[in-house]
């Protein structure tokens, strides 16, 4: 099984193990059997509302693994690294949830409620109370000369009703008022991720989440594994067109697949075989021999294309010819 590779899963929250309040279906029984393969469980979240004891709480309520040790997000990773940018004492606008808040207080900075304060720092985290005034508050910050930090630029966030505008949405209406760029805190900047394997000595983490860009990219950017599964933000498509820096190791249709033998991707005269399924690129088209609704077809046209392309800076997605149509995609 692909678990038995690794003695950490490092994973993502929100389109993983949960969207909104609910639990996505197979999640919670793949984390609670982790212990049993002495696989150590660290969660690594973008999301700023909440503390790790909230968060944990929630875990437990939904009967996953969980204790605050646990949890590793972007609000006191942004806290720390607005603290590295400023002299202790400094007057901070927070833009976020009462736990940024504390995060920054922690670290010895001095919350203020606006830019007539003049603030040397702005600190911008998710929270669904946020609205207008308090990015105008921000962006007149910014424009004084204040510090900008985001503690991460996802810009969408899976919840239950479906796909909604993430920090990073909120993040690029500050930047187009600003015309400048915030330092980010969380992924896909590696330091969430090797805290968590330093914290628990793990030598041989894998990193799971659904999306390319901060879970995917930021586990590659601190050496790890990584697996794309397939229940929240991101496809088998975009994984297929995504740059080089975004590309994973695996991909699972969900969590369960941890426990499933991963199958052999193997070079052949006539193509990349996975499974039943070949693929071969020709040109700007993958061909593939194989059910466009089994995982394996996708994962062979992911190989053959990567191959084929393995220094890709942008995202590119080919053209597909699949010898057989069944069922639903996954």
């Amino acid at each position: 099984m692909l678990i038995s590779g690794y003695d950490a899963l490092l994973a993502d929250l929100d389109g993983v193990v949960y969207a909104g309040n609910g639990a996505i279906p197979k999640a919670i029984d793949a984390l609670n059997r982790l212990q049993d393969h002495s696989v150590v469980l660290a969660y690594i979240t973008n999301n700023a509302s909440r503390s790790p004891g909230a968060v944990a709480a929630h875990l437990i309520q939904l009967g996953a693994p969980a204790s605050a040790e646990q949890v590793f997000g972007s609000a006191d990773a942004g806290a720390e690294l607005l603290a590295q940018k400023l002299p202790q004492g400094s007057k901070v606008l927070v833009v976020g949830s009462s736990y940024l808040r504390d995060c920054v207080s922690s670290f010895g900075m001095e919350i203020v409620a606006s830019h007539l304060d003049v603030p040397q720092g702005v600190i911008q985290g998710f929270d669904p109370s946020i609205g207008w005034r308090d990015l105008a508050e921000a962006a007149y910050a910014i424009h004084g000369g204040a510090v900008w930090v985001a503690t991460n630029t996802d810009r969408t966030i899976p919840r239950a009703e479906g796909i909604a505008p993430g920090n990073g949405s909120l993040v690029e209406a500050v930047a187009a008022a600003t015309d400048a760029q915030p330092l980010v805190a969380g992924k896909p900047e590696p330091l969430l991720f090797r805290r968590a394997a330093e914290t628990f000595q793990a030598t041989r983490p894998l990193v799971v989440g659904d999306r390319l860009d901060t879970d995917i990219l930021g586990g590659n950017n601190a050496g790890y594994s990584t697996a794309l599964v397939l229940t929240g933000v991101d496809s088998v498509r975009t994984a297929l067109a995504a740059r080089t820096a975004e590309r994973p190791d695996f991909i699972l249709a969900d969590l369960s697949g941890l426990y499933e033998t991963y199958p052999v991707i193997e070079v052949t005269g006539f193509g990349i075989r996975c499974g039943t399924a070949l693929a071969s690129v020709n040109g700007e088209t993958i061909t593939i021999d194989g059910d466009e609704a089994n995982l394996d077809s996708w994962r062979a046209a992911c190989a053959a294309w990567w191959l084929a392309h393995p220094r890709q800076e942008h995202a590119v997605e080919p053209k597909l010819s699949f010898s057989q149509i069944v069922g639903s995609k996954p």
